[in-house]
């Protein structure tokens, strides 16, 4: 088969990742690299065996988190068999020498996500980031900076005339000479995420509006290409004249001369597309595995391979498909039928073949009656259940019997399932005797069998208390509840308040400081460091005021207890620091050890910064991370020192996710509470930069599935707040948001599957 055949087939699966593989380049000598939310990327060279595989020949281990963008660098001096540039969510862009595995040179100057690479004809590499700028590399070095946009850019390609073209989160494509933009393309209607070149032709543009465009460099579309029902991550062209993209609808299409002439089913979204040089598609697929498609058919996978493929793209699209929340294959099948209910009208949803029937518990007749298939939205990442033109989380086939026809149940989540069925009932001219039927239902088969119902509530028509399961009928027509709002409700967010670190064991603190003072004291070089006797006492003093939390409002520091703090935080080496940072954390929480602080930065002396910089500066000791995080998010209960955070806050959150390899369990905690209490205070400054820092950070910590419950719980909900509250949402779910609360939401512990759910929800909201 040719290639202007145009069929695609299975010819080679690169499995090795862990997680989500994001990026693709084609390098020299049929090399493929591969880079992935598990935080590497991979080297696959073609397997000399099979003469038509590849095998994986290096994994690049560098990058703090996930690993996005890739880019190529032919042989040169310095790089024998070439290099591969990437670029993370951890705002580093590495250099890899591919011949030994190793990085040859780290750049950084990037304060979010890096999201494109490209590199120039005179070797320089180009970078672009969420933080709206585009960075030139030279040898390592920063040698331009460029503003390119006021929201994130996505993308970045480089012309062969050397001039720059952006794409950004404000669904537009720039061109750019130097620093002077040349034209502004606009058409979209969304997010520009990828972008490449058409040789002789144009520019590629693909966005989350679902369509891509091919654009000359004067600003004319000649050509808008729509298929896709989803976002569309990437797109490519081949000297052909064929295009390849992939999206988020788990599709690689191919197109000629704008007509889509070939889809092909993944088992997830399909985050990357590239050419290589003979025509064949290398895709990048959420479920970890990069994937090679050929047109001809020497090049096929052997034919057992490609029918378990057929065969894993309809077992998926079965995993996937849910019934009343429920994944179908999850669900019971027919032999459950066999075991009596629990109680009188008690509901279970039956796997059938490929749909899930729902069956009600009949304690008088002993057996289990029908009452209908369950239907939930669309298959559709984005879709939800349409009933009379009107979306709804669920949308559930009732049947009642008798040769009744079947009935549409529609239901949100934010719903009161007790006013749903009322006016169901009523719609459908039912019997209220099934009210309660109805409600078990729909709680039972939207997970929401915790939901309580609020007696305060009243009849906004009546005024009368609402109704209470298990309160006798008084034999009338019921009254319909009033719906309750469609704002959605969550349970753990917004957050309000800031959290603090406020229980400290003085005596330990004190028995550590006495301590390294003796060390000082017995060695001759440094025993012009420790402190006297009166000093000694003056620590005694201050731990006796912090220690009496109930008179804080009538005590007060000497101008010399705080100095003499500032003093040993100055002087003594880096090692004896954490005890005085953990009294300096509690003197925060003091009224007036507050004041006194502030007082003390605005006369010049930043203590706060100084000790910062000093404890985050190699050799990074975690004891000492874990007290200066822990004072710094005490900082926010007092609002005189909420702007030195507001301020600084770039810095901190910069140089503390740079020692996260010396985090334990613990500084974690802290950090991830830093960052909820960061998110608090920017949602309130409206400051939206800022929150995209916060956001970032966050999701680098909420994403870790082997985090610990309380930090993932944590940066969870300042990602839910930001959300909700903030300015950030659209760049959550650009940063694929949705995944780390899918993954929450299946998790076993309780807080996280919740916080995972309401950021489900708030990812549907409008």
């Amino acid at each position: 088969m040719s290639l202007d055949d145009g069929g695609y087939v299975l010819s080679c699966q690169l499995h090795g990742h862990e997680d989500d593989v994001r990026g693709i380049c084609i390098c020299g000598a049929g090399v493929i690299a591969t880079s992935s939310r598990d935080r590497t990327v991979r080297l696959w060279s073609p397997d000399p065996s099979s003469g038509k595989g590849y095998v994986q020949s290096k994994t690049l281990v560098g990058h703090s988190s996930f690993v996005g963008p890739l880019a190529w660098i032919a042989p040169k001096e310095g790089l024998l068999e070439g290099g591969v540039v990437s670029g993370g969510m951890d705002a580093l862009v590495l250099l890899w020498d591919i011949a030994k595995g190793e990085v040859v040179r780290t750049m950084k100057g990037h304060q979010m996500q890096v999201t494109g690479l490209a590199v120039a004809a005179n070797g320089d590499i180009v970078s672009s980031s969420i933080d709206c700028t585009i960075r030139r590399w030279r040898n390592g070095d920063t040698v331009e900076v460029l503003e390119a946009h006021k929201v994130a850019i996505q993308a970045v390609l480089v012309l062969p005339s050397d001039e720059l073209v952006t794409a950004s989160s404000d669904a537009t494509l720039k061109l750019w000479r130097g620093k002077t933009c040349l034209r502004t393309f606009s058409g979209h209607t969304d997010t520009v995420r990828g972008l490449a070149m058409m040789s002789d032709v144009g520019i590629l543009s693909s966005s989350h509006d679902g369509s891509i465009r091919l654009w000359t460099l004067t600003g004319d579309v000649l050509m808008e290409l729509i298929g896709h029902s989803s976002l569309v991550y990437a797109v490519d062209a081949h000297r052909s004249g064929l295009i390849a993209s992939g999206s988020e609808d788990f599709f690689l299409k191919i197109w000629r001369d704008g007509v889509c002439i070939q889809s092909i089913e993944h088992p997830g979204c399909v985050w990357d597309v590239k050419f290589m040089e003979n025509g064949d598609i290398v895709t990048a697929c959420s479920d970890g595995v990069a994937r090679i498609w050929t047109s001809h058919s020497e090049r096929y996978s052997e034919a057992t391979e490609r029918e378990a493929y057929i065969s894993l793209i309809s077992q998926n699209k079965i995993s996937r498909k849910k019934v009343g929340g429920l994944k179908l294959m999850e669900l019971p099948g027919l032999e459950a039928l066999q075991a009596p209910g629990k109680h009188d009208g008690q509901t279970m949803i039956i796997r059938e073949g490929d749909n899930g029937v729902a069956y009600s518990w009949n304690s008088k007749e002993n057996k289990w009656d029908k009452i209908g298939e369950v239907i939930d939205g669309p298959e559709g990442p984005t879709d939800r259940a349409m009933h009379e033109g009107v979306p709804y989380d669920y949308v559930f086939d009732v049947d009642i019997g008798d040769g009744e026809p079947v009935r549409k149940l529609p239901y949100n989540r934010s719903d009161n399932p007790y006013s749903v069925a009322d006016k169901w009932l009523l719609n459908e001219d039912l019997p209220l005797s099934y009210r309660q039927q109805i409600v078990d239902f729909i709680l039972q088969n939207t997970g929401q069998r915790d939901f309580s119902f609020d007696p305060s509530f009243r009849d906004p028509y009546t005024g009368a208390s609402a109704y209470v399961p298990g309160d006798p009928s008084r034999g009338q027509p019921l009254t319909p509840i009033a719906q309750s709002s469609s704002k959605p409700v969550f349970k753990h967010i917004p957050k309000k308040g800031m959290l603090l670190f406020d229980v400290a064991q003085f005596e330990g603190i004190l028995k550590k400081v006495s301590e390294f003072n003796m060390v000082l004291l017995a060695d001759p070089s440094q025993k012009g460091l420790s402190l006297t006797e009166e000093e000694l006492m003056r620590f005694s003093s201050i731990v006796n005021t912090l220690k009496d939390t109930s008179r804080y409002h009538v005590t007060a520091f000497a101008d010399a207890e705080l100095a003499l703090i500032v003093k040993v935080l100055q002087s003594w080496p880096l090692a004896m620091l954490f005890p005085v940072i953990d009294i300096l954390r509690v003197f925060i929480l003091h009224p007036d050890g507050a004041s006194s602080l502030y007082k003390c930065i605005n006369e010049g002396n930043d203590i706060l910064i100084e000790i910062l910089r000093k404890v985050t500066a190699p050799p990074v000791l975690s004891a000492n991370l874990l007290t200066v995080t822990r004072a710094i998010s005490n900082l926010f209960k007092n609002s005189s020192l909420q702007p030195w955070l507001h301020v600084h806050y770039r810095e901190i959150i910069d140089v503390l996710s740079s020692c996260k390899e010396q985090f334990t369990k613990n500084i974690f905690i802290s950090y991830s509470t830093l960052l909820l209490n960061y998110a608090v205070l920017l949602i309130e400054l409206k400051d939206e930069e800022g929150q995209a820092q916060i956001l970032s950070a966050a999701l680098d910590v909420a994403e870790d599935i082997d985090q610990d419950v309380v930090s993932r719980f944590r940066s969870l909900v300042a990602v839910g707040s930001l959300m909700l509250e903030g300015r950030v949402k659209s760049l959550a779910i650009e940063l694929d948001v949705k995944t780390v609360a899918a993954a929450a939401k299946s998790s076993k512990e309780v807080e996280i599957a919740q916080v995972g759910a309401d950021l489900e929800i708030l990812i549907k909201s409008p």
